[in-house]
């Protein structure tokens, strides 16, 4: 599903995020990119979702060859991929129900169609009961369900999960990583970027390990290890 063959994102033509890197991602796998900051996670993501083209090599997410993808290509490209943040984003002024059903609605969807999905995924993230709350009214928790519900609202095929819990305490981290854990197991591919170590190791999934732009490391049951 997600190849990067020989992948290198140089700046300025001598500072280097990246640096050859290779790897593939199948249909339905859960993956930890980890690594310190600074090591090229957020440059592969946004590598994957358009937001930025590499110096070298190719990117690929299904049919797509990505770093070719025009301007105008990229929104409808997009909305096969759901992105989850460490700030959630969430807009201040909308309830819950309403930061969802917006991602749908500059997508142009029917409002008959938005107000069926939008129930059914904050019901799926367990915010059924807190459609009419503000963020403000929100814990951190809830709040990052509501940002994750507005990820799966289109349905991707991959959720990318950039330092989900940066901003969360344990109990709500472990709630966080349960529920990308369900999603994952009702098909979706997750990509997580974390440099949470108890994260990594309680998951015992594949972890691809980053160091100054490099993959050090790729296993299929991985733990955070940095030397």
């Amino acid at each position: 599903m997600i190849v990067f063959q020989s992948v290198s994102r140089k700046f300025n033509g001598h500072a280097t995020a990246l640096e050859d890197v290779n790897f593939e991602i199948d249909p339905g796998e859960f993956v930890s990119l980890a690594g310190r900051s600074g090591a090229g996670k957020s440059t592969i993501i946004k590598l994957l979702i358009g937001e930025d083209r590499p110096s070298r090599g190719r990117v690929f997410f299904g049919q797509y060859e990505v770093n070719k993808l025009r301007d105008n290509e990229l929104p409808a490209f997009r909305r096969h991929i759901g992105v989850v943040f460490q700030d959630f984003r969430l807009l201040p002024t909308k309830n819950a129900y309403e930061n969802v059903a917006f991602a749908l609605e500059v997508s142009g969807r029917p409002q008959r169609e938005i107000a069926e999905l939008v129930p059914q995924v904050l019901d799926m993230v367990g915010l059924g009961d807190k459609t009419n709350n503000f963020p403000h009214e929100l814990s951190g928790g809830e709040q990052q369900r509501v940002a994750i519900a507005r990820a799966m609202i289109h349905r991707p095929e991959v959720i990318i999960a950039d330092e989900p819990t940066g901003n969360l305490d344990p109990f709500h981290t472990a709630e966080i990583i349960k529920l990308l854990e369900k999603i994952n197991q009702l098909g979706t591919t997750v990509l997580l970027a974390t440099h949470d170590k108890e994260v990594i190791n309680n998951l015992e999934r594949r972890v691809i390990t980053l160091d100054r732009g490099h993959i050090i490391r790729d296993e299929k049951k991985g733990k955070y290890i940095l030397v």
